[in-house]
């Protein structure tokens, strides 16, 4: 009788002859191929990266072409994938193959392993499907596949039993057959094991799967559950421009490293007032959720208005920029591995940009509580939202507010060109003129875009479907 070794590695690999996939990275075995297809694979679904697979083979048709290309140009091809780090390892290890290896990946599980970005699991696939070295390739897929058909109950998520789960793989592989054994184990955990349903009566491997005949394929593979991811309410600003700039908004790059290094996004900031930096959240999937831009009417409800301040000024301590808030625009979430963000988007209009002097007086004349509440420390009236005649806004006569900076130590003057037309201290030419200037004066790391634009410049999922469905309303 044929032990369950042999029975599974002989059964599994002629279903995956006859049932496997036609895949765009599967037309042949060039390494390169292979390693990206990995790489993107990573927290991503299959009908998800073909698109992306096939674009950036297009583009990157070598490892030399995506050495030597513009990271802003890698990244804009990456976007809407996620895990942007992803992007910049693969092509960080592509300017090492150059440089070490002459633009070509070597036929070398150490030299593999020590190119940027790779870890385990990518070096066994690229070795074993590009190169068919008996390497293992375990990811999530073969660690529950091999957990259910030998009933193993050790915690995946322990290094010591991935690393037990290798050393059963490599043992299960077939004399010369590596590539094809290794995706047979991937293609059967994605299409048949599956984590929930799996689908047992159509499984090659059923007979001797020794979870299934102890009637815990639905319990196994054993893991415990991460820490869940916590929330941070976050405000962001649309702010639009006027004039020469009519028609665009106003975006800033993010720092040259930490989360989603270098990329573009809408202005904002940390609502510490929420309360939220520290709430856990359920569920850990990554994903992007947005909410339809709202319709306001009527006056705007106080606890607007109090976010509608805090993001004023949060932006100008923050950045040095005066924008002035409009109106809630409508709601986003985006759910990292450990971090979620709740955003409201408001729409703002452009004041201007503050010198360093007066950024440091209004940041002075309020303290942040460890609760995260603003408190205003000399006077109420220090940084407010304005009008007159005293009262909240309504949506429409929402132009006839301005900020002032009475206790602030800024100028006494209203804080917009509008502004200075109403106090008959300026024409509306020179308003215009006025204006015009200070949109040309932004912050270090702003920039005005229009649609357009959005073609050059590589966005987080969440800001680009904030901006593709603000650009949609304008139309």
């Amino acid at each position: 009788m044929m032990d369950a070794k042999k029975f599974f590695s002989k059964e599994l690999l002629s279903w995956f002859h006859i049932y496997k996939r036609t895949l765009p990275w599967r037309q042949n075995r060039d390494p390169y191929r292979v390693w990206v297809s990995e790489i993107m694979l990573q927290q991503t679904r299959v009908d998800t990266v073909i698109p992306y697979y096939e674009r950036f083979m297009a583009r990157f048709p070598t490892v030399a072409a995506l050495a030597a290309a513009p990271e802003e140009e890698v990244l804009k091809c990456w976007e809407g994938l996620g895990y942007y780090s992803r992007a910049r390892n693969l092509q960080a290890g592509a300017q090492e193959v150059v440089e070490r290896y002459g633009g070509v990946i070597p036929d070398d599980a150490e030299a593999v392993a020590g190119l940027k970005g790779i870890g385990p699991y990518t070096r066994g696939a690229v070795m074993s499907i590009a190169f068919n070295r008996a390497e293992p390739a375990v990811d999530g897929n073969v660690m529950r596949v091999l957990s259910r058909y030998f009933c193993l109950e050790d915690d995946i998520a322990k290094n010591k039993t991935r690393i037990q789960l290798e050393k059963l793989a490599v043992s299960l592989i077939p004399d010369g057959h590596a590539g094809d054994f290794n995706q047979a184990l991937m293609e059967l955990g994605a299409l048949v094991c599956t984590p929930k349903s799996p689908g047992c009566l159509t499984c090659p491997v059923m007979e001797h799967c020794a979870g299934r005949l102890a009637g815990k394929e639905l319990v196994l593979p054993i893991k415990t559950k991460a820490k869940p991811p916590r929330e941070e309410r976050r405000l962001a600003a649309i702010v639009e421009g006027s004039g020469s700039q009519t028609g665009k908004v106003l975006v800033r790059q993010r720092p040259e490293s930490g989360l989603l290094a270098r990329m573009w996004e809408l202005p904002h900031v940390l609502d510490g007032a929420a309360g939220a930096e520290s709430k856990p959240a359920r569920g850990r999937k990554r994903t992007v959720r947005t909410n339809r831009p709202q319709e306001h009417t009527g006056a705007l409800p106080e606890q607007e208005v109090l976010r509608m301040e805090r993001l004023g000024l949060a932006l100008a301590v923050e950045s040095r920029l005066l924008a002035r808030p409009l109106a809630h625009w409508m709601e986003a979430e985006h759910v990292f591995s450990h971090i979620i963000w709740k955003l409201d988007i408001f729409r703002c209009e452009f004041g201007f940009v503050l010198e360093e002097e007066e950024r440091q007086r209004l940041e002075h004349s309020y303290e942040v509580t460890a609760r995260g509440e603003m408190l205003a420390s000399e006077a109420p009236s220090s940084y407010t939202l304005h009008r007159l005649d005293g009262e909240y806004p309504g949506t429409e006569d929402a132009g006839s507010w301005v900020y002032t900076g009475r206790a602030s130590g800024l100028p006494d003057e209203a804080l917009t060109a509008a502004a200075g037309i109403a106090a008959g201290t300026l024409t509306e030419v020179e308003a215009e003129e006025l204006q015009e200037e200070r949109q040309q004066q932004l912050p270090d790391g702003y920039r005005w875009i229009s649609r357009e634009d959005m073609d050059e410049l590589a966005f987080p999922n969440v800001f680009l479907r904030i901006l593709n469905s603000y650009w949609e309303q304008q139309l």
